[in-house]
């Protein structure tokens, strides 16, 4: 049986069409999955992500552990509230999961991690921390629920559903958290517009769903949050990037810190050593049809392969993101296997999409 989140029986109340997602029961959509894609680029959007874990790791050897078990450089964070997208590797330098940490102190971080790789991934930090007799620790948080509010009036309808919020998050920057009673306030995303991600007690959600709704917020599904962030050329674990997928190939190298030579992290000496063997590029479709994951492309180059693929709602036109040769470049025409038939596309960089405003 699918797990639930605290918001499931708000869900179906609802309407929503039901889907087991990373073995979660999560709604697809609420009607119209293209109208819930517009209410987020035009106005205001919510989407459950309860099903995502958050973690809170506290001690003595947090900031040097972090350091060790992320690509990214939490050395980098020095103001509270402030975040870190980063990839967590494998010796061999594929990648585990893509993830968030917040700094809170210099011995307190929260780390969000996927659904999907969310028990695997608790495993893999506790192994590294008897490994390396880490003094930390590591706190499962499933006692909370998280709320993603995005689009252009995101902000003004998050401070009018719940009171006061505005005074404590108005100067947030993005990729930055506060506080708020009860409520973890990050100025966060995976849609390509501003907003919130609210993280809250469990008790609490279903609430401050209903309040986010009577402020004009629309319930939106993973349909939505899937074309949203294609759009945003925001990388999907499990189809753009995976424990086969190096970071520098799935186009996450900017994810990757090298500057401090002295920091050793796992599947560091493998990506000095292979380098980026491949590149991840947007594509646009320019025949009639429609991009999937898993397509073949052949390019002047040789063949790469679409990794994610979707008709864009925005754009009008279907768009993906695929791995492809190096030497490939922006403005370059290539072909696509759709069902046997070689159909043309252009290679462009992503994103396609950012704050309403295409960008192709």
């Amino acid at each position: 049986m699918p797990q639930q989140t605290p918001l499931h029986a708000t869900h179906v109340a609802a309407g929503a069409r039901m889907v087991d997602f990373a073995g979660w029961d999560m709604p697809v959509n609420y009607g119209s999955q293209i109208e819930e894609h517009h209410a987020v680029r035009r106005d205001a959007g919510m989407f459950d992500v309860s099903h995502m874990l958050a973690l809170d790791l506290e001690g003595a050897d947090a900031k040097a552990f972090l350091r060790g078990l992320i690509a990214n450089d939490v050395a980098k964070l020095v103001e509270p509230g402030k975040a870190l997208y980063s990839c967590m590797l494998t010796p061999q330098g594929g990648v585990i999961d893509d993830l968030i940490v917040y700094f809170l102190s210099d011995t307190r971080y929260r780390i969000v991690v996927n659904a999907g790789t969310a028990d695997k991934d608790v495993a893999w930090i506790q192994e590294q921390m008897r490994a390396t007799g880490t003094q930390a620790n590591l706190a499962v948080r499933r006692d909370l629920a998280m709320i993603a509010v995005q689009g252009p009036n995101a902000q003004a309808k998050t401070w009018a559903a719940i009171p006061g919020s505005e005074a404590a998050s108005a100067a947030l920057k993005p990729f930055q958290a506060t506080l708020f009673g009860d409520y973890f306030i990050a100025r966060t995303g995976y849609t390509g517009e501003d907003g919130f991600e609210l993280t809250l007690p469990v008790g609490q959600a279903a609430a401050t769903w209903a309040a986010l709704a009577a402020a004009g917020v629309a319930p939106c599904g993973l349909g939505a949050r899937d074309t949203l962030r294609l759009e945003a050329g925001m990388a999907l674990y499990g189809n753009d990037m995976d424990e086969s997928v190096s970071p520098l190939d799935a186009g996450l190298a900017w994810t990757v810190d090298f500057k401090d030579e002295s920091r050793d992290f796992i599947g560091k000496a493998v990506l000095q050593a292979q380098g980026a063997r491949q590149q991840t590029l947007g594509l646009v479709l320019e025949d009639k049809g429609v991009l999937r994951s898993h397509q073949k492309v052949f390019t002047a180059q040789g063949e790469g392969e679409t990794t994610s693929g979707t008709f864009s709602p925005t754009l009008e036109k279907s768009i993906a993101l695929a791995r492809l040769p190096l030497g490939v470049a922006p403005g370059d025409a290539v072909e696509v296997d759709i069902r046997g038939k070689r159909l043309k596309a252009r290679v462009v960089k992503a994103p396609f999409v950012r704050k309403g405003q295409a960008l192709i």
